[in-house]
């Protein structure tokens, strides 16, 4: 059973009309039809829930992005504004009569009064905040040495996912002279967790102890004092690095990145008078409230951590 509203352009309706009158056979719409559907999109079919209503067919939304490009329409709603236009001249001009209803309203340029956007910020992005909810945000990211704590590479980006900007902060860190960098651990939170970053970690020559779920606050006493045995020989990489997080050492380590980091984002929050609560005395909260951004750590001269 589809997952997907059909594709009707073969249907007659109750008058004597076809959709395949609307266009001349020489069209660029079906040509470019055709050339769709000699694409496998199957991969495309399966990011699909199929919950709710049908949506509508990854063939058909490709086509109608083409054949926009192709005619110099390259905005979501001029796309689909031209689409309604040409479906009711289509019609007129099979059936002779003016279409039913209003026609569509042509599309605004820049923001409507219902829109929601930044007045301090156009470049911030709406992002999910921590204890639920969404806010215009940057994402900041900064390789931080955990020894000496200075920040070696600032990085701020429109993105909210952090599993993309670990390797190009390593890249960017290897780019650095080498009397600044002699990086040889990483430490990461959850959020930078992939196969990839673990990959590109060991490919830059340096040992990643990336966190690959957020650890519980109040583990039993018994987790402290376990020794897992050594790996295999064949260990993947994640599995090697699943290892070392697991020995007194790995978490030691790991415990590194709450007392790196975290302070040097203190610090930049205080000095910019941010602060995300009311003061300990007056119990007034400041004008200025904590936007909550994010950051990587990196520990260079031997280690480096990444938030």
């Amino acid at each position: 059973m589809s997952h997907f509203r059909p594709i009707l352009r073969d249907v007659d309706f109750l008058r004597p009309l076809s959709v395949q009158n609307w266009l001349p056979e020489g069209h660029l719409a079906r040509y470019v039809v055709e050339v769709v559907a000699g694409l496998d999109l199957g991969a495309l079919e399966p990011a699909y829930p199929g919950r709710g209503s049908l949506p509508y067919h990854p063939a058909m939304l490709l086509s109608l992005l083409i054949y926009g490009y192709a005619t110099g329409s390259y905005s979501g709603r001029t796309i689909d504004h031209e689409a309604q236009l040409a479906a009711r001249a289509a019609e007129a001009a099979a059936t002779g009569r003016k279409p039913g209803g209003k026609p569509p309203n042509a599309p605004t340029p820049g923001p409507s009064p219902e829109d929601q956007m930044s007045l301090t910020d156009e470049k911030s992005r709406i992002m999910p905040v921590a204890g639920g909810g969404l806010e215009p945000c940057c994402n900041a990211q900064a390789v931080v040495d955990s020894e000496t704590m200075p920040v070696l590479l600032p990085q701020v980006m429109q993105a909210a996912n952090d599993r993309k900007q670990l390797a190009p902060m390593l890249e960017q860190l290897q780019a650095l002279p080498k009397e600044i960098t002699r990086a040889e651990e990483a430490l990461a939170d959850a959020g930078y967790f992939s196969k990839a970053n673990v990959t590109a970690c060991e490919s830059a020559g340096i040992e990643p102890a990336v966190a690959i779920k957020r650890d519980a606050h109040h583990p039993h006493w018994s987790e402290r004092f376990e020794s897992p045995q050594a790996p295999p020989a064949e260990a993947t990489p994640v599995y090697r690095m699943a290892h070392r997080l697991k020995s007194a050492k790995g978490r030691a380590t790991s415990a590194l990145r709450k007392q790196t980091v975290e302070p040097v984002f203190g610090i930049i929050k205080s000095v910019m008078g941010f602060s995300s609560g009311p003061h300990p005395r007056s119990g007034k909260r400041p004008r200025r409230v904590d936007p909550g951004v994010p950051g990587v750590e990196l520990k260079a001269h031997g280690r480096i951590a990444s938030r």
